[in-house]
């Protein structure tokens, strides 16, 4: 079967999805396999209560930082070990285990739901995802094969096998990619350094841009549900190249497929994070498309973002409560702190608590949850990781 009815609806229906492309929604089964306590310090932050302390997780903290993976995936390709259970929860658990983490993330990656479907594409080692055949045509878009249920039960299966390690003050945050970097992907073939290819087609095609949009938008949706239906405690949407867009391009052709998806998401009632790459200049759009969490990377201080993210809220919804006017923050130490040594560190995460602090203060923002801005670089000292969430559970 293919997504064809959907990538041919007229290219005016950006966003027009219905409850037929998506899985039935089963928010009250999904809340009864969420054991993490409400007063979760995650949780709590995201809602705008008081934490019992700053929470604290890091983008990548399961991976290559840490010997105990390396070991583990010796002699497993990485798409492998996203489909093995009993692989995929042992390394979400490694970081939670080492650094007293407040949140796992789930190891897997933007393209598994694309490599379930059946789309012919590996990561390569030192490359990163690679597409057989790179979807640029409309033809291309229709013979895309749809997501089902069943191809994702390893991945249900491994979140079982992680609730049942976590405490209950911690929580586990499942993720997709957004349809733009999804989709760079598969226009690109692989990793880019301009996304010269996908901006082409997008701006020389836009029909077959939003056909594709329109077809990666349920996939990544009934990706996060099936997560979600498994117990996930939180969503993460990661958009990570969408800073290379300007922010009228992102308006046009990013924003209304983001926000469907928040919208498909949200009657499970979890916290739902969205974050992307060199977006200071998006952050306000991507806030109004609907996450509860707006994750900021290192170019941008914390207030500064909260700013530009209650401008963009007050903006577009006048008359909405000032608590809907706001979003919780996520982040934003440099990785490459991670490298300057223990008084560094320090000294940024206080800054960076301080900076938030003072956004939440002064009504911009409902709480803070302490990450990184992009992910754990890869030769990082696990040692220093560890300090780390240490200093910000102290701040």
């Amino acid at each position: 079967m293919t997504l064809s009815d959907n990538a041919q609806r007229p290219a005016s229906s950006v966003s027009s999805f219905t409850s037929a492309d998506f899985f039935p929604v089963e928010a009250e089964a999904a809340s009864q396999k969420r054991r993490a306590s409400a007063e979760a310090p995650l949780l709590a932050a995201a809602r705008g209560d008081k934490p019992s302390r700053r929470p604290v997780w890091m983008m990548r903290q399961a991976g290559r930082s840490l010997p105990e993976y390396r070991e583990l995936r010796k002699d497993v390709a990485m798409l492998d070990a996203c489909f093995k259970d009993d692989l995929l929860a042992e390394i979400t658990l490694q970081p939670v285990r080492r650094h007293d983490a407040d949140a796992a993330i789930l190891f897997s990656d933007i393209v598994v739901p694309l490599k379930a479907a059946g789309i012919d594409l590996d990561i390569v080692p030192g490359r990163g995802p690679v597409v057989a055949n790179p979807v640029r045509t409309l033809e291309a878009v229709r013979e895309m094969p749809e997501l089902h249920r069943e191809q994702l039960a390893p991945i249900a299966q491994g979140i079982s096998h992680v609730l049942e390690e976590l405490r209950d003050d911690q929580v586990l945050i499942g993720f997709a990619g957004a349809p733009f970097t999804v989709a760079s992907y598969l226009v690109e073939g692989g990793p880019s350094k301009n996304h010269e290819v996908t901006k082409s087609l997008m701006y020389s095609e836009p029909e077959t841009w939003h056909a594709l949009m329109r077809a990666l938008t349920p996939t990544i949706v009934r990706f996060l549900q099936t997560q979600l239906e498994a117990g996930v405690d939180a969503i993460q949407l990661f958009d990570s190249w969408a800073g290379y867009l300007t922010a009228r391009d992102y308006r046009e052709f990013v924003a209304p497929y983001s926000a469907a998806i928040f919208d498909a998401v949200r009657p499970y009632g979890v916290p739902m994070i969205h974050f992307g790459v060199g977006t200071g200049e998006l952050l306000g759009d991507m806030a109004v498309a609907g996450p509860d969490v707006m994750g900021v990377d290192w170019r941008v201080p914390m207030d500064s973002a909260a700013a530009r993210i209650r401008a963009a809220l007050d903006h577009h919804r006048p008359q909405a409560a000032p608590a809907d006017k706001i979003t919780a923050l996520q982040g934003n130490l440099d990785p490459a702190v991670l490298f300057a040594g223990d008084a560094m560190i320090k000294k940024e995460v206080r800054r960076i608590a301080a900076e938030a602090d003072s956004a939440i203060d002064r009504g911009l923002a409902k709480g803070h949850i302490f990450n990184l801005g992009h992910g754990v670089l890869p030769n990082t000292d696990p040692d220093s990781i560890t300090r780390a969430f240490e200093e910000v559970h102290l701040s």
